[in-house]
């Protein structure tokens, strides 16, 4: 089973490479606890879609850690994959989650768990989807790790989340909505500017850790070509892997299982996270959840 972590991306609220911004007693990041979590949920490969000028910053810091404990591979998160002159020149940000993750092609072959590179999940996550992974599914039966929505939030501000419409354990709809608590509520604001509506604390969201087979690939191609096609603004538009999931589902092409996890999420979306994160980490180490060295 294979760990892809998506560390292509700029962390513009945070306002630099969090990514690498040490978290834990020795300076771990939180990469570093994401990948000792998934070694002992029984993964043994992890792939880093990144940037090609990180490529030395994490070969030097994470790679220098972990690749004598599982097998690493580097993809660069550019433009290789796109025809001339189809994106402006001037475009900065990375074309997306659903680009990244087709970048990584040549490199997984076997089943694999998608995350984000700046996003604590829980051991408990972890296991679940090791579980899955190890289970007899069809390659068209994917599934994500489903959050309840109050063990997701940040006392900081708004954050953005998957609202997940599920019938029986399969997701019928993905809502990407902007959450906050507000006067004892969940607000979610959908980004397609449609109303605003209250979210129970145990409503399940999306915190991109899906499970999938190869053969997602070869709709990442298809999709891609469209979205390169029918996309009117290339300057900002995205490739984004929900979306493409949720197409696919509509379509009855795949199924999507949520998997409900009790872990608490962690992350640093605001520079004021920082420390809460690192006290939340400190309290795992003391209870004998993490050893204070983890390499």
């Amino acid at each position: 089973m294979t760990l892809v972590i998506m560390a292509a991306g700029m962390g513009s609220r945070f306002g630099g490479l969090k990514q690498i911004e040490p978290v834990g007693p020795n300076g771990e990041f939180i990469i570093d606890y994401s990948i000792y979590d998934a070694i002992r949920a029984g993964f043994n490969k992890v792939v880093f879609i990144i940037k090609e000028e990180n490529y030395e910053l994490f070969r030097s810091t994470i790679g220098s850690r972990i690749e004598g404990k599982i097998e690493v591979e580097y993809v660069f998160q550019n433009n290789d994959n796109v025809r001339e002159g189809v994106i402006p020149p001037t475009r900065v940000k990375p074309l997306g989650t659903g680009h990244a993750i087709l970048c990584c092609k040549n490199v997984v072959k076997e089943p694999f768990l998608v995350i984000n590179a700046d996003d604590f999940y829980g051991y408990e996550s972890y296991v679940v989807a090791s579980s899955y992974l190890k289970g007899n599914h069809k390659e068209t039966e994917y599934a994500l790790i489903g959050y309840r929505v109050a063990n997701t939030l940040t006392e900081h501000g708004s954050v953005k989340r998957g609202v997940c419409e599920v019938d029986g354990k399969y997701l019928t709809k993905l809502v990407e909505s902007s959450v906050e608590e507000k006067d004892g509520k969940m607000i979610a604001s959908p980004l397609d500017g449609s109303e605003a509506f209250v979210v129970p604390e145990d409503s399940t969201v999306s915190m991109n850790m899906f499970l999938f087979y190869p053969n997602l690939f070869t709709i990442l191609e298809r999709e891609f070509e469209k979205f390169l096609t029918n996309t009117k603004d290339l300057e900002t538009g995205e490739f984004l892997i929900p979306e493409v999931v949720f197409e696919e589902i509509k379509k009855k092409e795949v199924t999507c299982e949520v998997l409900d996890t009790s872990a608490v999420w962690k992350g640093i979306t605001y520079p004021s996270d920082l420390d809460e994160l690192k006290s939340y980490i400190k309290g795992l180490i003391d209870k004998g959840e993490y050893p204070n060295n983890l390499y």
